[in-house]
């Protein structure tokens, strides 16, 4: 399962989804009625492939720095990780988490790169700082949750997947998982 996250994590870093709407590189983010407009339709959502296009907006919507150096910098990091040159990545995101410590996606990017590299502990470290910078951040959820289940933390596993599925109730691994931690952690109704 640890093999699967970290393969998720790098497509998310890299930005690999081919349906993903492109970033605006320096431009700022949509405003917050428009993202929480699209939030109110991924709730509405009735099939994972409806949610698809508006999961792609809001994470566009999240990795929209509004600095051009800081997009300089991840598209940089991004280069060098589709390299598999993690050294250099590892720099260029301690630059941008030093440059921009607010940028809940440079950290994203960091805990990437951290699972990557093997680091656990430093990867689960950035992906809460995420989460306390962006609390809607349902990717970094899921993909804090699976560490910790690895981990043995199986209810602050299930814990994390339901707050991800109470924002995005269409992700398919979070439902599974969650179920799945369901009966091992609250057991069989009776």
């Amino acid at each position: 399962m640890r093999l699967a996250w970290i393969s998720v994590l790098l497509l998310a870093a890299t930005g690999a989804s081919a349906a993903a709407p492109p970033s605006n590189p320096g431009g700022a983010p949509p405003p917050k009625s428009q993202v929480d407009r699209w939030f109110a339709d991924l709730a509405k959502a009735d099939s994972p492939e409806d949610a698809k296009p508006i999961e792609d907006k809001i994470v566009a919507a999240f990795k929209q720095s509004g600095s051009p150096s800081i997009d300089l910098l991840m598209s940089r990091a991004n280069t060098a990780l589709n390299g598999a040159d993690t050294a250099t990545a590892t720099t260029l995101l301690a630059a941008v988490t030093r440059v921009a410590p607010d940028y809940a996606e440079g950290w994203h990017a960091r805990a990437t790169v951290d699972a990557a590299a093997g680091n656990d502990s430093a990867a689960m470290l950035s992906l809460q700082k995420v989460i306390s910078l962006n609390p809607r951040h349902f990717g970094a959820m899921v993909e804090l949750a699976g560490m910790l289940e690895d981990y043995g933390d199986k209810k602050g596993a299930l814990a994390l997947y339901r707050k991800a599925l109470a924002l995005d109730p269409q992700l398919e691994d979070a439902v599974r998982s969650a179920r799945a931690l369901e009966k091992e952690v609250e057991g069989q109704g009776i």
